[in-house]
């Protein structure tokens, strides 16, 4: 039992998890800066980068999609500019008019492409492709102390927790310039701090975790924790620290739950077939947030 937990659970688990966290970290401040549809944003804006990445390249590897994914985010900034230039409308109809005209022009470029040969498609796209990470090197628990079976392990795995790492990191160190530029941006900007250098920066922070978690996950949990697990832990506290930390565990509990809910609750309720991972993880993270708008301390405030 425990061998088959190992490799069919254990590496999808952790990846889930992982990018939960990477995702939920920025999600705090872009949310406090109400500026939480930028996370909606960067993972329609990703698509079309990382399938024309693909279509140059040939392969889905990290660098391109990379460079790709951060093209497409500067064609839909001068998009987004032109909109409100020319067409005269607000910011927030022009956003989403080009990030829907964007991930729209993804859609059709994967539908168009051949993309046989990688795991890249409009399904995959959305829902990842979490069940698949499998890790059949293994061979129980000895194998995560057993360097040939970690070889094996599916390299989402240590790009996800490379990238949540390193975004918890980037959140510690420049934990007091993110905090005063959040909640006071002129007093921020009073004292020296170069706010829209932190706001850029924090955008491209949101838009690494999601480029990191688009190719495992996909897109329906990169917006989901970017919104619900910061949303759900503003309601628990007024404190920005203990906010993130309600973040962090609600992303997790989120991935862990949504994940054995996926496999295992259709089966509990007679069905035949387990549904899709991401689907339930990103479906419990949302009930996680509606329990927190019934219950929370913080609810009424």
């Amino acid at each position: 039992m425990s061998e088959e937990f190992v490799q069919l659970s254990l590496t999808p688990l952790l990846i889930g998890v992982l990018a939960a966290i990477a995702c939920a970290l920025p999600g705090n401040f872009l949310i406090l800066r109400r500026q939480a549809l930028i996370g909606d944003a960067i993972s329609h804006v990703v698509l079309p980068g990382i399938v024309v990445a693909f279509l140059v390249t040939g392969a889905v590897s990290t660098w391109p999609m990379m460079l790709g994914a951060a093209g497409a985010a500067v064609v839909a900034v001068v998009l987004i500019e032109a909109i409100k230039r020319l067409g005269r409308i607000e910011p927030g109809a022009a956003m989403g008019v080009t990030f829907t005209a964007l991930f729209a022009g993804g859609v059709l470029l994967l539908e168009q492409s051949d993309t046989s040969s990688v795991q890249l498609d409009v399904e995959h796209a959305l829902y990842g492709n979490l069940e698949s990470l499998i890790w059949l090197a293994a061979d129980g628990w000895p194998s995560l102390l057993d360097p040939v079976a970690l070889a094996g392990l599916p390299p989402e795995l240590p790009r996800m927790a490379a990238v949540a790492g390193l975004i918890a990191v980037l959140t510690v160190l420049f934990w007091r310039p993110l905090k005063l530029s959040t909640f006071d941006e002129g007093f921020a900007a009073a004292i020296g701090l170069p706010t829209a250098t932190i706001s850029f920066g924090l955008v491209i922070v949101a838009a690494v975790a999601a480029v990191a978690a688009f190719d495992a996950v996909g897109s329906i949990i990169v917006i989901a924790m970017f919104i619900c697990p910061p949303a759900a832990a503003r309601l628990m506290t007024n404190r920005l620290e203990v906010q993130v930390l309600w973040s962090v565990a609600f992303a997790a509990l989120s991935a862990v739950l949504g994940y054995v809910l996926a496999g295992y609750g259709p089966l509990w309720l007679g069905a035949d077939h387990a549904v899709s991972a991401a689907g339930m993880i990103a479906t419990v993270s949302g009930a996680i947030l509606a329990l927190a708008c019934l219950a929370a301390p913080q609810r009424s405030r």
